[in-house]
């Protein structure tokens, strides 16, 4: 949030200052991160590129070894690096950390951080603070153990793991309703007989972090929400909550300990895992009084408000997307329940507008039936749903780009779109939110009424993270336009960098 140069009375004025093409035509997430006047973009299969940030000359293009084993569920995606004392730091899809030299991309250290043969692999981008590289792992359709992890920027060498599948108390407090109240239709007693037969499944329960955790400094906390259980639908093989899978969950920065945390969905069985990045701002509690807040945008189509001090929720949303027949519970033939098993919100990152107070969202509506099989554990890499999530043929599926007022949790508007929404959205101080769609236009809003000012194509898939920065005085929007792998959007190889 920044950057006040481009706003919602000379938007119309924006055009292309330059496209930059990398040599990957393949699905784009990447958010990227300029530092001193460069910019480091990444595209899916780990390569790393290094350009101006004003002209788009090229400095130089890293591209990953990959190692033999390659397990991803949605495809090959990276969604950027992070950067930190002269040093470039990326995770990759054979499950690596590699850290390599800013000026020159060569590499400083390259450390494994779990087995990619057990399923285990990394698409988001690390986050650094305090000398610590953060970065948890994708995997939950696969049957791993997740975890968040801390390693020395310096070296490499592993300074703390969080498992977010605990050893013992992983099967919570056998909650019969999900986080807005409503019953969740679980066999309590069965999953109680089920469980004291075997609790061994904690190690294949899933649990994935998809994205980058906040980090409250002051308080030395990281907040990251937990995605799904596996198998994402067959729920008899893990009875219990399943902690802390579908989970917002705080720990101790320096350790690496539990704080507290607050599950969403409690023995999910529809993939409606936690996996927008939460965002750490002020809020008002239930009394009017304004505390340290951190909001959740997800997959149930519902904004999330929480107590930093204790994870306990204050408040959530009305649905930004039809929810019909919640919580019906899968069927070999298949039953319909919405939101579809991608949302609600995706992974696409929230923006919090601070002058207007709302938190913005992007959603997608994907009318699906939801079936069961049984599955044991096939162990290895192999994909272990326990059934199917299918969309259904000829109803419509469209996004909304919904502007949720975090303090009450009213939608204040709404912009709907053709097609399901998939990325990023970024909010401005010049009053602008700025945000992609699949057939490529990248748009932006007058973020206090959701209007559209501006919209650019650009050919492909506009579906990776828009970010604002600023070069010799001037404010520059730059948007990866790759399309995307799990809503098949036509996919290309540019990130367009704009200006007045």
């Amino acid at each position: 949030y920044g950057g006040k140069q481009i706003n919602a009375g000379n938007v119309k004025n924006l055009r292309p200052a330059f496209v930059f093409q990398t040599e990957v035509v393949e699905s784009m997430e990447t958010a990227p991160i300029v530092v001193d006047g460069v910019m480091y973009l990444t595209t899916s299969y780990n390569h790393i590129y290094a350009v101006d940030a004003a002209t788009g000359k090229q400095f130089w293009h890293y591209k990953h070894k990959m190692g033999p084993v390659t397990t991803f569920c949605c495809g090959p995606n990276n969604r950027g690096v992070a950067i930190s004392g002269g040093k470039v730091f990326i995770g990759t899809l054979d499950a690596r950390l590699v850290a390599l030299d800013a000026k020159t991309g060569n590499v400083l250290w390259n450390v494994q951080i779990a087995d990619p043969e057990k399923g285990y692999s990394e698409t988001m981008s690390p986050t650094v603070i305090d000398n610590k590289v953060l970065i948890g792992t994708n995997g939950g359709e696969y049957g791993i153990r997740g975890f968040v992890k801390a390693f020395n920027a310096d070296d490499g060498k592993e300074i703390w793991t969080f498992f977010t599948i605990p050893e013992k108390g992983h099967e919570g407090k056998w909650d019969p309703k999900d986080a807005t109240g409503r019953d969740m239709k679980r066999d309590i007693a069965a999953e109680k007989a089920a469980f004291a037969k075997d609790s061994s499944f904690w190690q294949t329960l899933g649990g994935g972090v998809w994205m980058n955790p906040s980090v409250d400094l002051k308080a030395r906390t990281v907040w990251f929400v937990v995605g799904n259980p596996s198998p994402d639908l067959y729920g008899a093989e893990r009875p219990g909550d399943n902690l802390y899978t579908d989970s917002l969950v705080a720990i101790d920065l320096d350790k690496g300990t539990y704080k507290c945390h607050f599950q969403y969905v409690a023995h999910d069985v529809w993939d409606l895992d936690a996996v927008s990045p939460p965002i750490l701002t002020d809020v008002k509690d239930k009394s009017g009084k304004m505390i340290p807040g951190v909001l959740h945008g997800g997959k149930t189509g519902h904004v999330y408000v929480h107590d930093r001090s204790n994870c306990n929720l204050i408040r959530f949303s009305e649905a930004m997307i039809p929810q019909e027949n919640m919580w019906v519970l899968p069927t070999a033939t298949g039953a319909r329940m919405l939101p579809g098993a991608n949302g609600g919100v995706e992974w696409s990152p929230m923006s919090f507008d601070p002058t207007t107070r709302l938190a913005i969202a992007l959603n997608l509506h994907q009318p699906m039936t939801y079936h069961v099989e049984a599955a044991k554990y096939p162990g290895g890499s192999k994909l272990w749903l326990g059934g199917a999530f299918k969309v259904i043929p000829g109803e419509k599926q469209w996004g909304r780009v919904a502007a949720v007022e975090v303090d009450t949790g009213k939608i204040r508007w709404k912009h709907d779109t053709e097609q399901p929404l998939i990325g990023g959205g970024l909010a401005t101080a010049g009053g602008l939110y700025f945000f992609g769609e699949g057939n490529g236009d990248f748009n932006a809003l007058d973020s206090k009424t959701g209007k559209k000012l501006w919209s650019f194509n650009c050919g492909a898939g506009a579906n990776a993270m828009p970010v604002s920065y600023m070069v010799g005085g001037k404010q520059f929007i730059a948007m990866g336009c790759g399309g995307n792998t799990q809503l098949d959007f036509k996919r290309g190889n540019s990130v367009f960098v704009f200006a007045l």
